[in-house]
């Protein structure tokens, strides 16, 4: 049946491949805004069309073979100035003569394309953040790290430095969405302690979606979405790459990636290939056993750019393996050792990836196609390479969106979406039962633009089913099986006012919805990496979000910034909770398991993000940056478990001109944690609140016509011994036979690394 269903939707699509809507140039100049010379090497891109070019030694691009009509984004950067990005209508087009501004602060103006209608942040109600890959680069351990430490209600559920889980507005696990390749990821972001199977590289930046989105994409993202955009190709006859590698002192990461990207007369292709590997993480207190880590990721993607839009096929293979250790005292929380074989247990976990993008030009509007293939595979292996536990989780998805035509202001969307998930236990010890989950949704939006102002609305409708498997054993029932629908309408209103060129608003308002997963539904067994034994619950309800937030953004040649608050109210929350219950388990590391049984209560969740940047003079950046969210069970009247502590970040960077050295920059900057007692006291225990010294330095040399970018920052610079809100390894999250113990997070780190993009022709 699937088989049938891609087959027939392809043949539905090649007439579209092969309409063409004719032929358009595209040509323009990029100046200096004060002095009007021509800017060489700047970067100039149409992201709805995933093409790129730069600028020549006069200033001038071109763009060939686009189509003949419709209205696209164009965005131009250099740095020392201000992005700009304007819209173009390519049925009557002129030359484009684009004057850019010098700033201190290049991304004002910032494109995102995470959302239903690719628009600048400013004329966007979505509250958005985004990181390019140089800011991603530094003492991060992971992907997730470097978002959480630099975008404002960003938080991380940690296991170590190698696990990772994004927390937006004090939402995670299924309440985040992930997106790679232009398809939701998917794989067990219900378990603590899985993360995300992405490499740390890829991306060529990160857009950060804060807020409800089951607009766009269903079920799972009202706490918000994460959005790799991979490197755009380069300009036909060009072969464009870069390489890049870094070495931390905490544990040993040594991580490498290199990739090529060409185009040839509109023949696209990409390829990637990653390393890290690191030994156990350090703390102030010693090296805690078997927590290193290795992943390996090889990626690629060959397609199309023509008149008639893109289709480009992307597939990838991520592989990761991780320790764990299961202490039984005090005494065997840290080690001297610190080997980069991992002794058992361990996480073996392997993810595949088959996703064919498509964007058809069909008159003035388009059709976005998506077509996804994923297999995650999760082995954790307790003494030997025989897994004990093995999920074998296939999905196929389908996410479609018509971009009609644009007239007098109005922009409409319709779109529909699509999913079939069957996972499979293969090894002997059974978590969670097997199923099958089918998801299906249809959506319509309209976006309308007058003078300054932009209102946007939406209606969703989502059908969801999940099926468990029953299973007996021994003669004992382990699974009663489920079966489960759910329906939804959801809705979203958006408004945002542009004051003028340094101040403008954004409002939103609106209703999601989350449905149980299976873990949730039909849990039932011992969870080896959290140390408890969970129990689903087949009558679970949807998850229900009411939410509104407004933002306040503004800036100018001295001060930039934005404060935004929110509030969401979530019926019916989900969430596993003990009181006190254990059960013995025979043949197990520990005699008595605390039972976790998932539960509903309602749930009120509010806070406040704000960012200040201060440039008193050119070569001065003061950036600060705070969040703040207040999670409470209102049922109970008790704080939400996994609540972020507050957070503000202080960072002072200097950026002299030094003759001979381009880009040069070192930074101080500190990291003030609140303490954080609002923890659910039945099974979480306070932190104390503390501040992290950090500093760094960079700068860019030219290797002949290339840029070599190399830095040197440090993390933790004193050492400090503290214990984070949102780590899983802090006293009260490991209890071995009444006894609480508590592991330190990472000491001092510090990065080494180089950056090395290159041009091919």
């Amino acid at each position: 049946m699937r088989s049938k269903f891609l087959g027939s939707l392809l043949l539905l699509l090649l007439p579209v491949y092969i309409y063409a809507a004719g032929l358009a140039a595209f040509t323009g100049k990029v100046t200096d805004a004060k002095t009007n010379d021509p800017i060489v090497g700047a970067t100039v891109t149409i992201p709805q069309l995933k093409i790129s070019t730069s600028t020549d030694a006069n200033g001038q691009f071109s763009f060939s073979t686009l189509p003949a009509r419709g209205r696209y984004v164009v965005e131009v950067r250099y740095l020392g100035y201000q992005t700009l990005a304007r819209t173009v209508d390519l049925s009557s087009p002129t030359a484009l003569n684009l004057a850019l501004t010098p700033s201190m602060i290049e991304t004002r103006e910032v494109v995102v394309t995470g959302t239903l209608i690719t628009s600048t942040s400013k004329n966007n109600s979505t509250s958005a953040t985004v990181v390019d890959k140089e800011d991603l680069q530094g003492p991060y351990t992971n992907l997730i790290d470097a978002l959480a430490k630099q975008v404002p209600g960003v938080s991380q559920i940690t296991t170590g430095p190698g696990i990772s889980k994004p927390v937006i507005r004090g939402l995670g696990y299924n309440r985040v969405v992930t997106i790679s390749d232009g398809v939701k990821q998917q794989g067990q972001q219900w378990g603590d302690e899985h993360g995300i199977e992405l490499d740390q590289y890829q991306a060529d930046k990160v857009e950060v979606l804060r807020g409800a989105a089951s607009l766009q994409y269903g079920s799972d993202a009202i706490g918000g979405v994460i959005n790799l955009v991979e490197p755009l190709a380069p300009a036909p006859g060009l072969i464009k790459g870069e390489v890049l590698s870094n070495y931390s002192t905490n544990n040993g990461l040594t991580g490498s990636s290199l990739m090529l990207t060409g185009n040839e007369n509109g023949f696209v292709w990409r390829g990637r290939g990653s390393y890290q590997n690191a030994y156990s993480f350090k703390t102030p207190a010693g090296y805690f056993p078997n927590s290193g880590y290795n992943n390996t990721n090889l990626s690629g993607m060959v397609g199309l750019n023509k008149s008639w839009g893109y289709s480009h096929l992307n597939f990838s293979y991520y592989k990761n393996n991780i320790g764990f250790f299961d202490p039984e005292s005090v005494d065997d929380l840290y080690t001297t050792e610190r080997s980069r074989t991992l002794d058992f247990p361990r996480q073996d976990i392997r993810h595949y990836k088959i996703a064919l993008n498509n964007n058809f030009v069909i008159g003035e509007g388009s059709l976005k196609v998506d077509l996804g293939y994923q297999k995650n595979q999760r082995r954790e292996l307790e003494d030997g390479p025989d897994p004990s536990l093995f999920f074998d989780l296939n999905t196929y998805s389908l996410d479609t969106k018509y971009s009609l035509p644009a007239k007098n202001g109005w922009e409409p969307v319709i779109g529909l979406s699509g999913s079939i998930g069957n996972s499979l236990n293969k090894a002997e010890e059974k978590l969670i039962p097997e199923y099958t989950a089918y998801a299906a949704g249809v959506f319509g939006f309209v976006k309308k633009t007058y003078g300054q102002n932009t209102v946007s609305a939406g209606l969703r409708y989502d059908y969801i089913k999940n099926n468990g498997k029953q299973l007996t054993e021994d003669g004992e029932q382990k699974f009663t099986g489920f079966k489960n629908t759910f329906n939804s309408v959801s809705g979203a209103l958006g408004y945002t006012h542009i004051f003028n060129d340094n101040l403008n608003f954004k409002a939103n308002a609106g209703t999601a919805f989350r449905a149980p997963n299976p873990a949730e539904l039909g849990s039932n067994g011992v969870h080896e990496g959290t140390f408890r034994y969970e129990v689903g619950n087949g009558n679970l309800s949807p998850e229900r979000s009411y939410q509104a937030d407004a933002t306040l953004e503004f800036g100018s040649g001295i001060v930039t910034g934005s404060v935004g608050v929110y509030e969401n109210y979530v019926h019916n929350f989900i969430y596993a909770s003990t009181n006190g219950e254990s059960v013995n388990i025979p043949d197990e590391p520990l005699v008595d398991y605390p039972v976790y049984r998932y539960g509903q209560v309602n749930a009120n969740l509010y806070g406040a993000e704000a960012a200040l940047t201060l440039h008193p003079v050119s070569f001065i950046h003061f950036e600060n940056t705070f969040n703040y969210t207040h999670a409470q069970n209102r049922s109970f009247d008790r704080p939400l478990p996994f609540t972020p502590a507050g957070a503000v970040h202080n960072t002072l960077r200097f950026e002299p001109k030094v003759k001979g050295l381009n880009s040069l920059y070192f930074y101080v900057g500190l990291d003030n944690y609140f303490k954080q007692t609002r923890v659910d006291a039945t099974f979480e225990t306070p932190t104390d609140s503390y501040t992290l010294l950090n500093a760094g330095i960079g700068t860019t040399i030219k290797l002949g016509s290339q840029p070599l970018k190399i830095y040197v920052s440090g993390a933790n610079l004193t050492n400090k011994r503290y214990y984070d809100a949102l780590s899983r390894l802090k006293p009260g999250r490991i209890s071995q036979e009444n006894l609480d113990l508590g592991v330190f997070n990472p000491g001092r780190n510090i990065t080494f690394g180089f950056f090395l993009p290159f041009n091919i022709r």
